[in-house]
């Protein structure tokens, strides 16, 4: 099992159990929305968020970006990376029915698809050595037709469901992404299959 040296920052307690079954880590639930009147729990994030730096791995519907989006305007930014799992339809086994936007959590989704995420987000796992990847800008999506085209939301779409990627990132977010663990052979390869999905 891999060591992870950030801290990492989830929803809920499901949420802690299945990533303390998958890696060694500490893992922190915010416990939803409150986190956002919880001063010492916020008080400890940022001081861990200084120590060691802070993985965010919420949920990918409206409750979990509205999360995520709180702990950046509240924790700087050089001491935060960000994990996404992509948006899977689904509901939990412990749940009756599905959430609200029939979305898989972090509980949910398969833990291929987490391990898979913190790399992605470009996390530190001990005695590991990041991999060398290439530097992606604005500039190469919009030559690409990922940013600032007509056609360029539809084509982005398609390059985030290749990639496993929710479809609510941003494009800074996906920039924020594959500057930290995004190949060129992924990226390409992403790319030709959503031209060709697409039809652009």
């Amino acid at each position: 099992m891999k060591t992870l040296k950030e801290v990492l920052i989830v929803e809920g307690h499901y949420d802690q159990i299945k990533l303390q079954s998958l890696i060694h880590a500490t893992v922190i639930p915010t416990n939803g929305f409150r986190i956002f009147s919880d001063p010492e729990k916020k008080a400890m994030l940022r001081r861990l968020a200084a120590e060691r730096g802070l993985v965010i791995l919420t949920d990918s519907d409206r409750g979990g970006f509205r999360i995520r989006g709180y702990l950046k305007g509240i924790i700087p930014q050089e001491q935060v990376k960000h994990a996404y799992i992509p948006e899977l339809k689904g509901k939990e086994k412990r749940k009756d029915k599905p959430g609200k936007e029939g979305l898989l959590g972090v509980e949910g989704v398969p833990a291929q698809v987490i391990l898979d995420a913190l790399c992605r987000a470009g996390c530190t796992f001990e005695e590991e050595t990041p991999p060398a990847h290439a530097i992606f800008t604005r500039l190469r999506f919009y030559e690409d037709g990922l940013f600032g085209g007509s056609d360029s939301a539809r084509l982005r779409s398609g390059f985030l469901k290749e990639l496993g990627l929710p479809q609510k990132l941003t494009v800074s977010a996906l920039l924020d992404i594959l500057n930290r663990s995004g190949t060129e052979e992924e990226y390409a390869r992403a790319l030709k299959k959503a031209k060709k999905e697409q039809n652009v």
